[in-house]
């Protein structure tokens, strides 16, 4: 037989002690508790302020690195395209309040504020997405100004809002920005 050496029996004279004073049903309970919390982790609030733009910041539309313009429509740094996420209908064959001939409107939106540097005035914009053809691929943009995560889907300019629209109307193709109101 081997002979124990010092560390095998401290190793020993734990475990047993262990054992002793633990049950296994109380063991497989606390790592369950703690595998729990850790997978509800991800649904602790998030602060996300740094990724949307509140209060003056916002009016003043001085968020780092936009710098809103209110000549060309076709361009992503046009004021109404603040929170788009998607392709300008206007460079499809649309405008920016109507979609192009083929396609049909999405009955939902997503809403952002935008600043519009011709007038200094803050307006909420109606992102809404053409559906029935397929991706136009022309003037696409990603703007995240006042984007919010999914959980707030109203304010979730990551979502493809042609879920709403008839069987052979679901593929999106491009996305309109017609003004709502004064923000």
């Amino acid at each position: 037989m081997l002979e124990n050496t010092k560390f095998d029996q401290i190793l020993e004279k734990l475990s047993r002690t262990v054992a002793g004073r633990t049950s296994r049903r109380g063991f497989i309970g606390r790592v369950g508790t703690v595998l729990a919390g850790a997978a509800l982790v991800p649904l602790l609030p998030v602060d996300r302020r740094g990724r949307v733009s509140r209060g003056a910041h916002a009016a003043a539309g001085t968020r780092e690195g936009w710098k809103p313009q209110d000549t060309d429509v076709q361009s992503c740094d046009y004021w109404r395209h603040c929170s788009i996420d998607g392709n300008i209908c206007d460079c499809c064959g649309g405008s920016l309040t109507n979609c192009p001939p083929g396609t049909r409107l999405s009955p939902s939106s997503w809403i952002a504020s935008c600043f519009n540097p011709g007038d200094n005035q803050s307006y909420l914009i109606a992102y809404r997405d053409c559906c029935g053809k397929n991706v136009c691929g022309r003037c696409g943009c990603l703007n995240t100004e006042g984007e919010l995560p999914v959980y707030r889907p109203e304010f979730a300019n990551d979502i493809i809002w042609c879920f709403g629209a008839e069987d052979d109307a679901m593929t999106y193709h491009c996305t309109i920005s017609p003004i709502v109101g004064k923000a």
